[in-house]
């Protein structure tokens, strides 16, 4: 009881609002809660919220679209200029790549045309290999006979060229057939494929450079054997009295001239090495020739001397007199050869000769063969070097079978065994 009390006292209830609304007879309460007043003033909080809202976006709406817009358009300026930027970096990819594929062509050509030069050089060597190798002259090694290219030099230079063109044309996309838009993609690859050709060019054109000194230096090598051998002819033709005309202009006797025309500049060294090679074949043929028309041979070969050049007591009258030739040993019947190339002047009986056979070799040159068995040319016939032209006998003012053999220089007989000497000398750089 005394806590239901105490609760009166202290547990007061508040007093509510009460809402009165009167109609005619019609009296309505209604009791004012908090709840209801507090929803009331929210309810109207939010309209007049939305109120001042729709009032501030009415007003800066357009403060608010122009924003938009102006954003919208800075981001399409800015797509726009980065679009340019794009289109302006691939127009200079693409014209690098259209100035490296120019300049790669260019040194293509380039190579393409050193090839060319070589292959058309392997065509002028040839002709120039083949008179060295019938002049006893052996190429160096690369330099094969008539140049073919397929010498020990040949194949690795087909794959330098060959090999190295290849790989730049697929570079280029000539053979590979690569898309031009897929370098242009990828700047990098671009890159490498570049540096990747300069370093082929860089050794094709290093090999070519390589093997043109390789040329030029067995070229020169050449020349100079063909000039050494050619020295040591003369030295021994010279030493037999014979003396070689020269080629130069000032010594020839021959009548000369024309009108003047400017000299013909080579391109290159390697032009000028083949005209230094021509002309040193040239002469050492003209002297090889000269040596070889010359009485140089044996008439009588592997039969002994009997009676040398001078003066000997004549083996008919016992008195000094002038053997003007000299005596081989020989049977009846033996080959007598022509111990040079020339044309037989005289071919049938002579005083003191017996059956005697002249053959005039050029220079003043002549030989003479005398007391033959038998004659087996005549007047006008030429003969090359080592013909069969009579047999050995006795004939003439001879005291046996034997071969006599005379040379002579403008009708003046001279030692034969000068000329047999430098034969065997000369042997080894006729063959």
């Amino acid at each position: 009881m005394a806590y239901g009390t105490g609760n009166k006292v202290f547990g007061k209830r508040p007093q509510q609002h009460v809402l009165i609304l009167a109609s005619g007879d019609r009296i309505r309460h209604m009791a004012i809660r908090p709840w209801m007043a507090a929803l009331a003033v929210c309810v109207l909080g939010s309209l007049v919220i939305g109120y001042l809202a729709a009032t501030s976006y009415l007003v800066i709406r357009d403060d608010l679209i122009g924003a938009t817009m102006a954003r919208q358009a800075r981001m399409q300026h800015d797509y726009e200029d980065r679009i340019a930027a794009l289109r302006a970096q691939l127009d200079r990819i693409t014209s690098r790549q259209l100035l490296d594929q120019q300049v790669m062509e260019q040194k293509v050509e380039k190579l393409l045309e050193q090839q060319s030069a070589l292959f058309s050089r392997h065509g002028k060597l040839g002709s120039l290999l083949d008179r060295a190798e019938e002049s006893g002259l052996k190429p160096a090694d690369g330099l094969g006979s008539k140049a073919q290219p397929s010498s020990s030099a040949a194949p690795e230079r087909q794959a330098a060229l060959g090999g190295g063109l290849k790989t730049v044309e697929n570079l280029l996309g000539k053979k590979t057939g690569a898309d031009t838009g897929s370098a242009l993609a990828y700047a990098p690859l671009r890159e490498n494929l570049a540096d990747r050709a300069d370093r082929v060019f860089s050794k094709i054109t290093l090999s070519l450079k390589s093997i043109e000194k390789q040329q030029i230096a067995k070229i020169a090598d050449l020349t100079v054997g063909a000039s050494q051998t050619a020295d040591a002819i003369a030295t021994i033709l010279r030493r037999t009295g014979v003396e070689l005309a020269s080629s130069s202009p000032e010594y020839q006797t021959v009548g000369i001239g024309g009108p003047f025309v400017e000299p013909e500049l080579r391109s290159s060294a390697f032009e000028a090495s083949l005209d230094q090679l021509d002309a040193a074949l040239s002469r050492l043929e003209s002297v090889r020739e000269t040596a070889r028309n010359l009485p140089f041979g044996n008439p009588a070969p592997g039969h002994g001397v009997t009676s040398r050049f001078g003066n000997r007591i004549d083996p008919f009258l016992g008195r000094l007199a002038l053997h003007a030739g000299i005596d081989f040993q020989a049977d009846n019947g033996d080959e007598i050869k022509a111990t040079g190339a020339g044309k037989v002047i005289a071919a049938g009986p002579a005083s003191g000769y017996g059956n005697m056979v002249e053959i005039d070799h050029g220079q003043g040159i002549t030989t003479r063969y005398g007391h033959m068995s038998r004659i087996l040319v005549d007047v006008g016939d030429v003969v090359a070097t080592g013909d069969l032209i009579g047999r050995a006998g006795s004939t003439g003012r001879a005291t046996g079978p034997h071969v006599h053999y005379e040379v002579r220089r403008d009708g003046n007989a001279i030692d034969p065994i000068h000329f047999l000497n430098a034969g065997m000398k000369l042997t080894t750089y006729l063959q």
